[in-house]
């Protein structure tokens, strides 16, 4: 029997290898199809009881294209390349976060 290697496992699409940008694209445009307001949000740490994430800028509420919405990702990496990035959706129906999943994680972690 194989296991899984020891590192953390986070969220949404946790167990599976680290998206590839256009697996990322793909996940984002679900969110805006969904009409879902996407954000972006960051970490220092990614321990378990670290439920608030600093949101970057605001959500990104007009956001109407995939395109929009990976240009802010990649100036989170730019300005914090040692932080848990992630994205979320929010249903502003049901007034909540409905999902989320890691897009960037600092190298070498494990945890």
């Amino acid at each position: 029997m194989q296991t899984l290697p020891k590192e953390r496992r986070y969220e949404t699409l946790s167990y599976l290898p680290p998206l590839t940008d256009a697996q990322m694209q793909k996940q984002i445009q679900y969110i805006l199809e969904q009409g879902f307001i996407a954000g972006v949000e960051f970490s220092e740490s990614s321990a378990p009881e670290q439920h608030y994430w600093t949101l970057w800028k605001l959500p990104l509420f007009n956001a109407t294209t995939v395109r929009e919405v990976m240009a802010e990702i990649d100036e989170c990496r730019r300005e914090y390349p040692k932080c848990f990035i992630r994205v979320m959706g929010f249903d502003n129906v049901k007034q909540c976060q409905v999902l989320s999943f890691i897009v960037h994680r600092p190298s070498g972690s494990l945890y």
